[in-house]
């Protein structure tokens, strides 16, 4: 009986270590014998004891490795330093696991060389613009390589730019240059703006005020004309009447003598005198006489 025991007991031992469970998202490769045997997916699996061993735990995630900076130069012979971060997954667990030895560091150096033979090629004005261009070129170049590796480069991105100390400070002169300059433009633009808004309403403000000049002598006008106008309706009025009531030839001549008063009153330094003077001076004895009979009369 204690030998039955003893048996389970190192039957246990050997057989409960070599039933393995393999989680979601991992791989596990196994060899037999020293040789590649299989790869488990997740799930239950056994291994055959003493014959049987995992070789590599794959994981099948998407890696971010972010790799130190590199020191570049570029085609115009700058020096900066480029920092990369490398996004991949691991597709096939077997060619990752005798594919290359220590993977990591392979496509780290891959990057270095890689990242090296674009930036030669490419100016510093190139390369501070064209992240992009880099980025694409090294994701294409490092997938193809990495393939036999069992590795899918998904994305490679420029991390971080850094060129040398006085080619920073120059860069920020430029930029500080760059920036006045605009605002000159700006303010000078203003400035234009500005002045065009001040003519055009100097010219509206002129053109009202001659609109407004032009209407005031018209109504002068209109109004001196208006009131000729009526002065001579009124004579023409007072002709008519004169007419009608049949005045004689010594109201006519009344009518003259006052108007010759009138000219003669004020500031006048000429008079004229009517040829006929004496036949005005007779009508107005003749006038003196009926008033005085009238006079005489009315006592």
């Amino acid at each position: 009986m204690e030998i039955l025991i003893a048996l389970l007991v190192i039957i246990a031992i050997i057989v409960i270590p070599n039933i393995k469970v393999v989680p979601q998202a991992k791989s596990y490769v196994v060899e037999r014998l020293g040789s590649y045997y299989a790869t488990w997916g997740n799930g239950l699996h056994f291994l055959v004891p003493f014959i049987d061993r995992i070789s590599n735990k794959v994981s099948l995630k998407e890696i971010v490795k972010d790799f130190a900076p590199q020191p570049v130069i570029t085609s115009d012979n700058v020096t900066m330093q480029i920092d990369t971060v490398v996004y991949f997954q691991i597709t096939d667990a077997k060619l990752y696991t005798y594919g290359v030895e220590y993977p990591i560091s392979a496509i780290e150096n891959l990057t270095a060389t890689t990242l090296r033979n674009i930036i030669g090629e490419l100016e510093l004005d190139q390369t501070l613009t064209s992240r992009d261009i880099i980025n694409s070129k090294m994701r294409s170049i490092l997938d193809e390589a990495t393939d036999p590796w069992g590795i899918k480069v998904n994305r490679v991105e420029v991390k971080n730019i850094l060129p040398p100390r006085d080619i920073q400070d120059a860069m920020e002169k430029q930029m500080r240059a760059e920036r006045e300059r605009r605002e000159k433009i700006l303010q000078a633009e203003g400035e234009k703006k500005s002045s065009i808004l001040i003519a055009e309403g100097e010219k509206e403000s002129a053109i009202l005020r001659a609109e407004a000049q032009k209407q005031s002598q018209i109504k002068i006008a209109e109004g001196e004309a208006e009131a000729l106008l009526k002065l001579k309706q009124a004579e023409a009025d007072g002709i008519k009447l004169l007419k009608d009531a049949k005045a004689d030839k010594a109201v006519l001549a009344l009518k003259s003598y006052e108007t010759l008063n009138n000219m003669a009153d004020g500031q006048a330094t000429k008079i004229f005198i009517p040829a006929d003077l004496q036949g005005v001076a007779t009508i107005g004895t003749t006038l003196k006489e009926m008033l005085s009979d009238d006079d005489k009369k009315t006592k």
